[in-house]
Parts: C-alpha cells; structure tokens; sequence
C-alpha cells in the first residue's frame, strides 16, 4: 500500500458517503420512499442494484476456493439457480408489481385471509428480518474482516467497524434511494476493478497458454480445469448429484436471493420499479449480468492464484494476494476500493430489507397499525440501527454458529413448488405453506440427525434433497385438500390484485366477470424462459471459449445467445400493457397491507 493507494480509498469513502446523504431527504418522505424508492426505479437502476447486492465482499473469494477445488465447473455450484432466476423474469417479476405491497412477506395478507395468513406473515418476516439476515450479514462482515486481515497493516474489527458504519449511514438515511444510487456508483467500481485485476493476473503468467501451462500439473490437464461440465466420475459432483442441481435444487429449494417465484431483495426492487415493464426488465438485467457477465473475471483470476500461491492454507486468500501482489500502485488502492464497495453494497441491501419487515410486517402490522409516515420513517431508521449492532455481535460469535447456517436453510428445503403454485393456483392456502415449511425442517433435521445422512458429502445430499422434496410435498399437499380452502372474498381480492390468469384460476376469474384470461404471455412464456436460460449459458461458455482462443466454438455459443436474445426482445417489445387495477399508481405512498377478511378459527 503507498500514499497514492490511501488516497484513492478514502476518495472512494467520501464519494459513496456523499451520495448517500444527499439523498437523505427524499428517502426520508415517506414509507414508501424508504423502502421501495416511491415506486419510481427505471429498470436499469433497479437491475443494476440487484446485481450489486448479489455481489458481496465474500463472492470473489468463494469462487476462488470452488475453481481451486473443482476447477471451472465448480462454479454449478450457483449456476444451477439461472433457470430459477429466469421463472421470475417471464412468469413473478409482473405479478411481483402488480401485488402492490411493499414486502414478499405482505404478499401473504393479500394471498391468504384470517389468523394463519398473519401467524404466516407475522412469522416470516421475523425469521427472515433476524436470523437469516443477520447471518448473511455476518458472513459478509467475516469476508471484509479476512481481506483486511490479508491486505491492510490495520486492526481487522477497525477495518470492519469503518466500512460497516459507512455503509449503514447511508441505509439509515435516505433509505432505499441511498441504497441504489451508491450500488450503481460501486457496481461500475467492483466490476471494473475485477477486469482489470484479470487482465494483471493473466499477463503474470505469460498469458492464457501460460496459465493452461500451469494449471496442468495441478489439475492432471487444462481441460479438466477448464471444463465447463464436470468430470465424468468426479467426487465432488457425482451424477446423481448434477442431476438434483440441475432438475430439483432451482425450483425445490429456498435460497436467499434465489428464491422460487422470486423474493427477498429481488422482489423488492420489482416493487421499487416504475411499471410492470420495468419491473420484468431489470430482472432480466440482472440474471444476465449476474450469471453472463460477471464471472469471467474471477474464474481467470482464481486460476492464475492456483497457480502462483500453492502454499497458502485456503485457497480463498489467493485472490487477496493477487490484488496486493500483481498490481501498481492506484490500482490496488483501486480494486480494494472495489473490494469495499462489493461489501458495502450487500450489507446497505440487507440492512434496508430487513427493517422493511421489522416495520412494515411486524410494528405497522401488529404493533402501531395508526402510526404515521413520520413514525414509520423513523422507527424504519432505528430498526435499521438495530440490524447493524446486531449483526456485528453475530459476526463476533460466528465461528461458534457456523452449522446454524443449515439448520436456517432446513426450514426452506422443499418449499419451493408451493412458493411456485401459489400465484397460479386457487386452492392453495396458507396452511399449504406453514405445512411445506414444517415438513421440510423435519424431514431434513430427521435425515441429518436420525438417519445420519451427512449433507457436506455430495451424493448424500442429494438423496436428502430427493427425500425432503418428496416428502414435504406430500405433506403440503394433502394438508391443502385437508383444509378448507381461502374465503371468496380474500381470493375475489388477490385475483383483482395481481390478474395472474391460467387455468388455475378459471372458475375465480370467470365469476370477476374476466372470462376465464389466460397467462400474461401465454406460451410464449415458456419460450421466453427456454431462450433467457439459453443466453446466459451460451454467452457464459461463448466468452469463455473466447478467452481461450475456441474461436469456432466461442462462435457457435455467441452466435445461438444473440438469436435467443432476439427472441427475447421480439416477445417483450409486444408486451401486452398493465393489467394492473387495485395497486397503488407508482409514486404512491404505501402503508402496511391490514387484513379485510374476519379472523378464521
């Protein structure tokens, strides 16, 4: 580190500090301005503040232990959720909009009627506001603390402390607006940084043949390092195990971020955005760039420190010393900016959606349902202090909390088909998802703990997944049939509400006087699905082959993602308008949904 390095962090710091105050004014007008932005996010803010978020201090470095691992394909790992990510761009991301709440949790009051439909919602929103938050904050902060420990002669709490208190003023002040302004400003920053420190890595080692040189001895040849699928008989990634990631995990399993039918942050920023439209626009923007775009620098960046640092005890700190190893001075003090960013961007994300739900889904639900906008801003504001304190204390005792991280992710294992169906089909209730949401926690801790499955070892995990999914689903569904079904009055509601259409919701639909309508899109949904999943894989493996010189093959995979592309924006561009009646006009104010069904014994 050299003066010039310092001085471009701290200019880093007062730039995103700066703009996060001068925004404080408008995120502080109201709720609604707090939490989703006034509803008035173009689409590539909103987009671009998903893909910001999704990068966190620790995504770098975890890429970096799977392709040291695993070589390329390591990266399944998370690839497998592309066909998740693109359900909600063609088939949630304008029901998302349409639903009009400010919270994925709220969606339940508009779903569901009487005492299960607020224990379901008064019960998410702390589960995922407290413990799961928290947690993803804490490994976040663990991350920034390593690459302290790693980069900067400091105190590693003082580099966190800092970094933290930065990144939650802004979240307490102007609320979601500090939030996406800052991540557009830090995504240009990380992603450009991590280019560059690719392009310092690759030159290292005498460029792509001497990286393909070097990663032989290591991996038994290039191409099992660079192999975009993985071996045939690996241990990591048996059959079986490819098969569940590939067919099941996307669409069964709950994952921050990644939900089934979309949710969390990402829902957020739908609700954030101007029109429907916009809302189908930035997602797709974001699962483009988040899956497409971003990875190559990494990956390259990941080889190369396989092959220059093979005796440091975790493969993850190769990434750190490429950083201070490879680069001139400026740009170090650059890519730790970046570093920086990456990590404030997540944490600022967490902080805001957190306290949505603290606010939104449990003061102004069941504590102050007559409190004012002053009020509700101010407590948002408290509640987002809250967050911060408590997540530092979590980061305190994480080596001892490690395995709680699975037993939060239990409770989501085979969640996913009823998060799916909800929107699409009448007969689900709430006791359908309080039931999946049961079941699949006590399956998977009976299968943990009772019948001694180990979920660390691969083709056990996936026998756990096939048990859990199977199960679960039975459960829910016979508890469905079992139950009686959601009121009229509340299904009149949510229908005039989102308009999801389909057969599922023919008879509802046809006694609304809306004739039995059909799915926004149709088939064409589908279609549009299949060619979304096809352009980030095509361009993924197209620019990889690229890189590495495959010019025909690098012009076979770009050549099928424009011609998906194509089709993609053939289709949005004859989007039909909004069907949008009863949700609030963008810009509106926002208060907490309050049930109008009377409570069911």
């Amino acid at each position: 580190m050299t003066p010039l390095d310092w001085i471009i962090i701290a200019l880093y710091f007062a730039l995103a500090t700066g703009i996060g105050l001068a925004l404080s004014k408008r995120g502080g007008r109201s709720l609604s301005d707090y939490f989703i932005g006034g509803r008035s996010l173009p689409w590539w803010l909103a987009g671009t503040s998903m893909v910001a978020t999704t990068f966190a201090a620790d995504t770098p470095l975890a890429v970096t232990e799977m392709v040291a691992r695993h070589g390329v394909a390591g990266n399944w790992l998370w690839w497998n959720m592309v066909m998740s990510g693109m359900l909600t761009v063609f088939f949630y991301a304008r029901l998302w909009r349409r639903a009009g709440v400010m919270t994925d949790v709220e969606f339940t009051e508009l779903r569901y009627g009487g005492r299960p439909a607020a224990f379901l919602r008064g019960f998410r929103a702390a589960y995922l506001a407290i413990p799961i938050n928290l947690i993803i904050m804490g490994w976040v902060n663990l991350a920034m603390v390593e690459i302290a420990a790693v980069a900067l002669d400091i105190p590693r709490g003082w580099a966190l402390l800092f970094c933290f208190v930065l990144a939650g003023s802004y979240a307490v002040l102007a609320g979601l607006w500090g939030v996406v302004v800052t991540d557009l400003f830090q995504f240009v920053l990380a992603v450009g940084g991590a280019i560059v420190l690719a392009i310092f890595a690759v030159n290292a080692v005498g460029g792509i043949s001497g990286l393909e040189a070097g990663l032989e001895p290591i991996y038994g040849s290039s191409e099992a390092a660079l192999s975009f699928l993985p071996q045939s008989g690996a241990v990591w990634m048996p059959a079986i195990t490819f098969a569940v990631y590939l067919g099941m995990n996307w669409w069964a399993s709950w994952y921050p971020g990644a939900e089934p039918g979309g949710g969390g942050y990402v829902a957020q920023r739908i609700f954030s955005a101007r029109t429907e439209r916009d809302g189908v626009l930035a997602t797709l923007w974001f699962n483009i760039a988040h899956y497409a775009i971003r990875p190559w620098p990494w990956i390259l960046v990941a080889l190369v420190s396989v092959v220059l640092y093979t005796d440091v005890d975790n493969p993850r700190q190769g990434y750190i010393l490429a950083i201070m190893d490879l680069l001139p001075p400026g740009l170090t003090g650059l890519l730790l900016a970046g570093f920086a960013a990456a990590y404030m961007s997540t944490i600022s994300t967490q902080l805001n959606w957190g306290a949505s739900y603290l606010v939104g889904d449990l003061y102004g639900r069941f504590w102050r349902r007559e409190a004012g906008d002053k009020e509700l801003v101010l407590v948002s504001r408290l509640a987002t202090v809250f967050l911060m304190l408590a997540s530092l204390v979590v980061t305190y005792f994480l080596t001892s909390i490690e395995g709680a991280w699975r037993f939060l992710l239990a409770i989501g294992a085979g969640t996913g088909l009823v998060l799916i169906l909800r929107w699409y089909w009448w007969r689900i209730n709430a006791w359908s998802e309080i039931s999946a949401m049961l079941a699949s926690l006590v399956v998977s801790l009976f299968l943990w703990f009772g019948a001694g499955l180990d979920p660390d070892d691969p083709t056990q995990w996936a026998w756990i997944m096939l048990a859990t999914v199977a199960l679960s689903t039975l459960v829910w569904v016979s508890v469905t049939y079992l139950t009686s079904p959601e009121r009229p009055a509340t299904l009149a509601r949510f229908y005039r509400r989102a308009r999801p259409g389909g057969p599922g919701w023919r008879e509802i639909s046809t006694e609304l006087g809306y004739e039995g309508e059909g799915i926004d899109g149709g088939a064409l949904n589908w279609t549009n699905w299949l060619a979304g999943v096809t352009v980030v894989y095509t361009s993924l493996f197209g620019v990889g082959k690229l890189i590495f010189g495959a010019w025909g093959e690098a012009a076979l995979f770009l050549g099928i993602a424009v011609l998906s592309f194509a089709w993609i924006a053939r289709n949005l561009a004859r989007m039909t308008p909004d069907r949008t009646e009863a949700a609030p006009p963008p810009g509106a104010d926002h208060r907490p949904l309050q049930p109008v069904d009377p409570p069911q014994p």
